[in-house]
C-alpha cells in the first residue's frame, strides 16, 4: 500500500517550490543586471574614487565655461565638468542637445578610459528659471498671454 499525501501537505509542498522558484527568479534577474546599472558620480566622486576602465557610469556637473572644444571632424567635442571640487575631461561624439551650452548642466552617461569620461549620450539640464527660445524676448504679460492661448 503507498501512502498518499494529504492535500494540506501537498499545498505546502507546493507554495515551498513556488517561493524557491520566485527567490531563484529574483537572484537571477539581479545578477543579470549587476552590470547594467548606470551609477551616478560627481566630478569630485570619479577623482577621488574612479569607477572600474569601462563600466558604465553617469558623470554630473557643469560644463567649464571656456572649455568646450570641437575637433576638427566637427563631431567630437572635448570639455570639462567640474563641482566645486574637482574637474573631469569629457569626450562626446554626436549631436549635443539644444540646451548644452557652457556653464550650464550636464548628465553624460558614458565610461572612464584613461583619464577621461568618455560619453555616449549627453543629458543637458537646465534650471528652474528656464524659459524657451520663442518666449525668452516676451514680456511677462504676453509670455502670460501666450501660456493662456494654449490651454
Amino acid at each position: 500500500m503507498t501512502a498518499a499525501i494529504k492535500p494540506k501537505h501537498q499545498r505546502l509542498v507546493l507554495l515551498g517550490i513556488a517561493l524557491v522558484a520566485l527567490i531563484g527568479a529574483g537572484l537571477l534577474a539581479a545578477w543579470a543586471l549587476r552590470n547594467q546599472a548606470a551609477y551616478f558620480y560627481l566630478p569630485k566622486d570619479i577623482v577621488a574614487e574612479p569607477p572600474a576602465p569601462g563600466r558604465a557610469v553617469r558623470l554630473g556637473g557643469m560644463v567649464e565655461t571656456g572649455s568646450l572644444k570641437t575637433a576638427p571632424d566637427g563631431v567630437t567635442i572635448d570639455f570639462i565638468v567640474g563641482d566645486d571640487k574637482a574637474r573631469v575631461p569629457v569626450r562626446f561624439r554626436g549631436i549635443t542637445p539644444d540646451l548644452f551650452v557652457e556653464g550650464s548642466g550636464v548628465v553624460a552617461e558614458g565610461r572612464m578610459q584613461g583619464g577621461t569620461f568618455v560619453a555616449d549620450n549627453l543629458l543637458a539640464k537646465h534650471d528652474e528659471n528656464y524659459v524657451p527660445r520663442e518666449m525668452a524676448e516676451m514680456t511677462a504679460a504676453q509670455a502670460k498671454a501666450t501660456v493662456a492661448e494654449t490651454r
